[in-house]
């Protein structure tokens, strides 16, 4: 029997090994150490920022940020609704409330849509904290036209780049937007330190408030003397290691990725009804590129015969993962009666799109069989 095909599954190789290998050796074991401090460095360095903090979650670097921009009860951080639960969740973990806006075509919020929005919030006398625009399967979101909106009503923008480490817009990294980004590397990310991410910004106050927020908020004194509550939310040293072979390795990874979209682009040309999601993907000049983080096509069942959960049913059948896009957040019904501005966009794409596997480690072979399995699919005979 075939190998369960996965989506995104970890790509790691001897470098990793041996960089994990180096840190045991090194005799940090302890949470920090000098593997943290280089990747702090690295990291920065390739996203185009002046510091970035290594943390244990994407998610921490959320909540982390949203505290400093003085997020609270009462208050409100407005955020696109086509996102992953982790983007909601931290802004509730500061007492503050969600506002979900809906996406465009490209999957990004949308900008016009956002513009209402804060005018709504801004007649009904809410203070919105922070925006944290979320880029959606390693593609920038439009920061040009967000950022203008925000900058309107003195609102600091907070970028949730957790999954487009790796990916441009006009010339700048992703996580160079906003006054700080959030970034992961969980272990179905394009880059991975198992579990983790970071936090970059220029800002050299909010990293060390973030350094020290994140371990436990600990006074530099012999004892242990507290004045804040702090968490513990540092990377250890071991995969901080793992994190900087990932990182030399990742522009390959990259370019593995956007082969396999390749493959998936020539599969839908053959067939009715089905299209890539997300193109063009990258920009004639090369200063706009996304990671290709995931390949996701829309169905289209009045031309195709069928649905996007008929087709995953099919590939789950032959061991195969496929997961429709995101379940927007305002049809979670943890968070159902938050405030949402939609237009019906995301639940399009929800129930139309279908991520495909699309991690770096698959080889011809495996994206064959899926082409194939899906192919067989799309010619039978209803």
């Amino acid at each position: 029997m075939a190998d369960r095909i996965f989506m995104s599954p970890p790509d790691v190789t001897a470098a990793e090994e041996e960089a994990v290998i180096r840190a045991f050796r090194g005799g940090w074991i302890a949470p920090l150490g000098p593997e943290v401090d280089a990747f702090e460095k690295e990291l920065a360095e390739f996203c185009g920022r002046d510091h970035a903090v290594a943390l244990s979650s994407g998610t921490a670097a959320l909540h982390l940020a949203l505290i400093q921009l003085g997020a609270g009860p009462g208050d409100v951080v407005v955020t696109s609704t086509m996102t992953f639960a982790a983007t909601a969740n931290a802004i509730v973990y500061t007492g503050a409330e969600p506002v979900f806006v809906d996406c465009d075509d490209t999957g990004s919020m949308d900008p016009d849509l956002l513009a209402t929005a804060l005018a709504e919030l801004a007649e009904q006398g809410r203070t919105v904290r922070a925006l944290v625009p979320v880029d959606l399967l390693g593609k920038v979101v439009d920061h040009e036209a967000t950022g203008r909106i925000a900058a309107e009503h003195g609102i600091p923008v907070l970028s949730d780049a957790a999954e487009s480490v790796g990916a441009t817009r006009n010339g700048r990294p992703a996580p160079a937007y906003g006054v700080a980004a959030a970034v992961s590397f969980n272990g179905n990310k394009i880059m991975t330190t198992s579990g983790g991410g970071a936090l970059l910004t220029d800002d050299a106050d909010m990293a060390a408030r973030t350094r020290y927020l994140a371990t436990q908020a600990r006074q530099p004194v012999v004892h242990y003397e507290h004045v804040d509550v702090g968490y513990n939310y540092r990377l250890s040293n071991l995969l901080a290691a793992l994190g900087r072979a990932q990182l030399e390795r990742l522009p390959q990874m990259i370019d593995r990725r956007h082969a396999i979209r390749r493959a998936y682009i020539d599969l839908a040309d053959d067939l009715g009804g089905v299209t890539v999601f997300g193109l063009p993907d990258a920009s004639e000049d090369g200063s706009t590129r996304d990671n290709a983080w995931l390949t996701s096509i829309l169905i289209d069942e009045q031309k195709s015969g069928y649905t996007s959960g008929d087709l995953q049913a099919h590939l789950a059948g032959l061991d195969i993962e496929a997961r429709p896009l995101w379940k927007p957040m305002h049809l979670q019904p943890v968070f159902e009666d938050r405030t949402a501005f939609v237009n019906g966009t995301s639940e399009r794409l929800f129930r139309t799109g279908l991520s495909l596997p699309s991690g770096s480690a698959h080889d011809e072979a495996t994206i064959e069989r899926v082409c194939e399995a899906i192919r067989t699919f799309a010619e039978t005979p209803r």
